[in-house]
């Protein structure tokens, strides 16, 4: 599912196990069905079969041809029909042959199984779907989601990030009070367990600073913050190829819980 920016959503482990359909029996495919103009693949599908059925009923008994002009856009067909359902079902397309006996009406049997499997695609998303918790985008941190939506939205993943981190640092040094600073150091200098310093406000994790539960939590914010801005601040902002959709959306989760985290700390000063 691809996040809006009114709502993103993105099932954590989900695989869609597709299914035959029409007149065969419902058998799981071995490859995820891609997105596709469907309404492209059903139209050039449904023409297949009136073309296969045009054929068919001007083929006079006992001849194994028919008309050669009908027979001709068979084949002219074939690739394409062969393309579509490959990226349907593998198994399907490797049935079809025109030129192997009754191959037109095999042929137009395979199309007929590839609309089953097109008309079960959201269906199956829907049914078939593991019972995976899911974790919806627009309820990130809102630093990191304000920030991200919109290059998310035009599919910029790795931007999506940068602007994220980005947004955690000006709403950080907000916090603090603080310009001469910022990303790695900024964290680090924030989340010091160093007593603050004229200048040097510090950021307290919430409880009983004697307490080694929060001591620890303490010590792992400063790991965590320069962890994000290590680990994927900067590579969001040097490196030049784009970030696969999945990827992008795990370290905004990750940015998130150091934005929450900022938030939810006490200014020491």
């Amino acid at each position: 599912m691809r996040p809006s920016s009114s709502a993103a959503a993105v099932a954590v482990g989900l695989q869609i196990n597709q299914a035959r359909a029409a007149s065969s029996p419902l058998t799981a495919p071995s490859h995820t069905v891609p997105q596709m103009d469907r309404a492209w693949v059903r139209k050039q599908l449904e023409d297949f079969i009136d073309l296969v059925t045009r054929y068919e009923r001007g083929r006079p008994p006992g001849e194994y041809i028919g008309d050669q002009a009908l027979y001709d856009q068979l084949h002219r067909a074939e690739p394409t029909m062969k393309k579509i359902l490959h990226t349907l079902d593998p198994e399907i397309a490797a049935k079809v042959n025109i030129d192997q006996m009754a191959g037109p009406e095999m042929a137009r049997n395979e199309a007929h199984r590839g609309l089953g499997v097109l008309d079960g695609l959201d269906e199956w998303d829907h049914r078939l779907a593991p019972d995976a918790p899911v974790l919806s985008a627009d309820r990130l941190h809102p630093w990191v989601w304000s920030a991200a939506g919109t290059f998310w939205e035009s599919q910029h993943f790795r931007a999506a990030v940068h602007a994220a981190a980005s947004a955690i640092n000006a709403h950080t040094q907000a916090k603090l009070r603080r310009r001469d600073v910022s990303d790695d150091k900024l964290m680090q200098e924030a989340f010091s367990d160093k007593p603050p310093e004229a200048g040097k406000p510090r950021l307290r994790v919430i409880g009983d600073p004697n307490d080694p539960t929060i001591q620890s939590r303490q010590r792992g914010a400063v790991q965590l913050g320069l962890a994000c801005f290590f680990a994927i601040r900067n590579p969001a902002a040097h490196q030049v190829d784009e970030w696969s959709e999945q990827v992008a959306l795990e370290y905004l989760a990750t940015l998130s819980v150091l934005a929450r985290l900022v938030d939810e700390c006490t200014l020491t000063t």
